[in-house]
């Protein structure tokens, strides 16, 4: 039985009644993402108050081999504009790719990147029961299908790629690294599921029974869920400006979902040792969602000579969303910072 969604402050009786229809399926979420289009654009946020201009969108949708549309989006800098290297985008498990990312990949696409990103299976724009996690291989196999097609455009062909997970999609773009390291010139990180916190996590004991639930009614929303933005979002304003992404997965988790996340958050602990490309990894140190302890860890552990650790002092889970707004342009000085220094000598 699905959560009655909370009134959305500021906007018509008409758009509530339309962000509080079923959105299991994915006609529904596109249906409501056009009628929020413009009432996105008008928030007072620093990632949409300050778009750069000249910024070239694109939106497609391409067929995978589960025979789902997968809905896709570009960023290339204006014309006349060197692009150095292509940035390939993994959202979280509550995100999809097109509101907060929106700025932030117009802001990374400004500085000289194409930015390329995908809605996974089940979230945001893309077919798939929302919120439903079958088999996380399966959402890592759909990135490494999607972004090899994208990695393949003219605009791009032949220069540096990286990879760019935030939170769960950390995890994913991790697993999509050691599948195929050769495939990826490094990889960023901010706030990577590498292991759930104790805070988020369900205890031990019904962590069992979850997962056992989960092979007798795997669709099933039962997995008890905290406020999420509460944990994640620093500022107050930024946090009430995350429910206007209506289109993002906010009900109870899914039981199969809640037993994939916390079996390749084990998965990638007992792996870290075989990441050996070039790594950034931003998290903020008070983030009680994913744990910044294992960002360190991760940090000492993976075999790369190239790898970078930086923890904001106070920061939350949402360093490029929730923080105050001389944060959130630190957070991108320092990824753009990063990629500057791996592409200038290609």
């Amino acid at each position: 039985m699905a959560q009655k969604k909370p009134k959305i402050e500021g906007v018509s009786d008409e758009l509530n009644s339309i962000a509080s229809q079923n959105l299991d399926h994915a006609p529904a979420r596109r249906r409501v993402r056009s009628a929020f289009a413009n009432v996105q654009k008008q928030l007072d946020h620093i990632l949409f108050k300050m778009v750069p201009a000249g910024i070239r969108t694109e939106e497609w949708y391409e067929i995978n081999s589960n025979g789902q549309e997968i809905f896709c989006k570009s960023w290339l800098p204006k014309p006349g504009v060197r692009i150095k290297g292509a940035l390939c985008f993994c959202h979280g498990y509550g995100d999809t790719c097109t509101f907060f990312f929106e700025g932030i990949a117009k802001h990374i696409a400004a500085s000289g990147y194409g930015v390329y990103a995908i809605d996974h299976p089940g979230f945001g724009l893309s077919e798939g029961l929302h919120g439903y996690v079958p088999s996380f291989d399966g959402i890592v196999d759909n990135v490494i299908e999607q972004f090899t097609i994208m990695k393949g455009r003219p605009e791009i062909r032949g220069l540096p790629r990286f990879i760019f997970g935030q939170s769960m999609g950390g995890a994913i773009a991790l697993k999509a690294l050691l599948k195929s390291p050769s495939e990826w010139d490094g990889i960023v990180l901010v706030a990577p599921m590498c292991k759930i916190s104790e805070e988020m996590a369900p205890p031990v004991p019904l962590q069992k029974v979850l997962i056992f639930l989960s092979n007798l009614m795997p669709q099933a929303k039962l997995v008890p869920q905290k406020d999420f933005a509460d944990l994640a979002f620093r500022e107050l304003n930024k946090k009430l400006m995350a429910q206007y992404n209506v289109i993002s997965y906010s009900d109870q988790t899914r039981l199969k979902t809640a037993a994939e996340l916390l079996n390749v958050t084990k998965y990638i602990e007992s792996q870290v040792e075989k990441v050996a490309s070039p790594m950034l990894i931003l998290h903020g140190a008070a983030d009680k969602v994913t744990d910044p302890q294992v960002s360190r860890f991760l940090y000492e552990n993976a075999s790369s000579k190239d790898k970078t650790l930086k923890l904001y002092e106070g920061g939350f889970h949402c360093i490029l969303e929730g923080e105050p707004d001389d944060r959130i342009l630190a957070v991108l000085t320092d990824i753009i910072s990063w990629l500057d220094s791996r592409t200038s000598v290609k």
